[in-house]
């Protein structure tokens, strides 16, 4: 593929799969304020939003919310990084892909993504890292993706963004990238794929 100057990830469910690792960090705040655990609709919402909306799902009176809030700045997300499981292969392609490509994240997390790249030897493996604290508006807007093209100085079409959810879909449309959907074949994308890896061939193709 020609003209390809920046590739850029999502976070959860894309560079690592963290389902177990959410599900727990959320299910210990509602346990802590004596709620049920998250039933499937509200962990689907969750997974692909930042914390602030995340916590304004469930918890939807605003003196409950405030209170989960600031129970969750009390809480080190370090605990959940053993439930957390990296793609096989991220780091081959990270490294396959420099010094060809640029590489970025663009995530919904705020506070947690450096920890979780230094847990997993990341911190050094991309160019830029934007998140949901860095932005005015996160996912499904397009800021992240556009906080991307400008710091590399690059036109929409000479990105991808590699995502997993219609929030990535959503924010891939608004800013014009070109969208790899990664296991969800229910995404309106350029390119559908169940590894990491397939971003090469698609990159050589």
């Amino acid at each position: 593929m020609k003209g390809i100057k920046v590739i850029a990830f999502d976070c959860d469910g894309v560079m690592f799969d963290t389902a177990k690792a959410n599900r727990s960090y959320y299910n210990r705040i509602l346990r802590h304020f004596g709620k049920p655990e998250m039933n499937p609709g509200q962990f689907a919402y969750s997974h692909s939003h930042t914390a602030d909306q995340s916590l304004a799902y469930l918890f939807t009176d605003k003196q409950s919310l405030e209170a989960a809030q600031a129970y969750r700045k009390t809480m080190s997300y370090e605990p959940f990084f053993k439930e957390m499981e990296i793609e096989p292969h991220l780091k081959p392609l990270l490294a396959k892909l420099k010094p060809r490509y640029q590489t970025a994240v663009a995530t919904n997390r705020t506070d947690t993504m450096q920890g979780v790249l230094m847990a997993f030897g990341l911190e050094k493996a991309f160019d830029f890292v934007v998140t949901a604290a860095d932005v005015g508006r996160p996912k499904p807007f397009p800021d992240p993706l556009l906080r991307v093209l400008e710091y590399f100085g690059t036109e929409p079409d000479q990105a991808l963004y590699v995502g997993d959810s219609e929030v990535d879909e959503a924010a891939a449309k608004a800013a014009g990238i070109p969208l790899i959907a990664y296991k969800n074949p229910r995404l309106d994308a350029a390119f559908h794929i169940s590894g990491l890896n397939e971003i090469a061939t698609i990159l050589d193709g």
